[in-house]
């Protein structure tokens, strides 16, 4: 495996991880405001900015983010 491939999948297990925590703590508000339907954006938007606000890998995960956007797959 040469260095590249390695690097790239290095970078899709950690933004794997990072978006696995947020996922949790967006379940974890869901759940403290009672399961409440109806603010699943609101509850992903503040679990993401929680997780990444100390993260040493938030730029990895907004390039990923942005690079996998639908705007950039035609």
């Amino acid at each position: 495996m040469d260095n590249d491939t390695r690097r790239q999948k290095q970078q899709a297990l950690m933004t794997d991880l990072i978006e696995r925590k947020i996922r949790l703590h967006a379940q974890h508000l869901y759940d403290q405001r009672g399961q409440a339907e109806g603010l699943a954006l609101q509850d992903w938007v503040e679990a993401e900015s929680r997780v990444l606000e100390n993260s040493i890998l938030a730029p990895l995960y907004r390039k990923t983010r942005a690079d996998s956007s639908p705007s950039n797959e035609a």
